[in-house]
């Protein structure tokens, strides 16, 4: 199965939102095949419509302050942020193409070890959290140089973030993963995707440099593929 690759560079959140769901009755309706968006976002916070509101620290306007837009959307989860230093992707994919087939848990847990596939080529160890989504890194990896993660105290902090919308077996929505520190600051505003006391980090904390988007953009692709059994032409 070929998967269409798609860098959009840096992007409003409210086009690229627009685009995927026009996007996903294109692929409902099997005029298009399956696409990965992959995007880094002018700053800006979403959440989905169970956020229980204490989560979004001061309310969307103090949000909106910030210099971010704000967004409540379609996809599952909490409330999150994506803005420059982080790659957010967004795979319109038609789930019985894929691997893991019509099952959204694996699906899930797909995305994952994508991730952490995509980390270990850069030597760190992504690990998952029983009951919880995302990819976290553990206290031996924070050890390193990033003093985000002691914003919040805790053995472990996330790197990277999940959130989908599935209609028909289509998939809309996706991952973020922190690329560079510029982004980790604007976690402070929030309890991100709902989880208390755990820390935020990223690609350039724990490497002491972000890596370049360009190869980046090339160690997801490659994860995609091998995950789901993809083909990216």
């Amino acid at each position: 199965m070929e998967l269409d690759v798609q860098w959009l560079g840096r992007r409003a959140y409210a086009p690229v939102w627009e685009l995927q769901k026009q996007l996903l009755e294109q692929r409902i309706a099997g005029s298009i095949g399956d696409t990965l968006l992959l995007v880094e976002h002018e700053p800006v916070y979403t959440w989905g419509k169970r956020t229980d509101p204490a989560h979004l620290g001061a309310g969307p306007e103090a949000l909106r302050a910030l210099g971010a837009d704000t967004f409540e959307v379609e996809r599952g989860g909490e409330v999150t942020y994506h803005g420059p230093g982080q790659l957010t992707g967004y795979p319109i994919v038609n789930l019985a193409n894929l691997r893991c087939g019509r099952d959204l848990h694996k699906y899930m847990r797909g995305l994952e070890e994508m991730v952490i596939q995509v980390l270990a080529g850069y030597g760190i160890a992504g690990e998952r959290v029983e009951g919880l989504t995302g990819v976290w890194v553990g206290r031996s990896e924070l050890n390193a140089v990033n003093p985000e993660p002691g914003t919040r105290n805790s053995e472990l902090a996330k790197i990277a973030a999940l959130g989908v919308r599935v209609r028909k077996w289509c998939t809309m929505h996706g991952f973020a993963l922190n690329v560079s520190n510029e982004c980790l600051p604007w976690f402070r505003h929030i309890v991100p995707c709902g989880i208390e006391g755990r820390g935020v980090t990223s690609l350039e904390g724990l490497l002491a440099a972000a890596p370049a988007m360009g190869h980046l953009l090339s160690q997801v692709r490659g994860a995609f593929a091998e995950v789901f059994s993809t083909r990216c032409p």
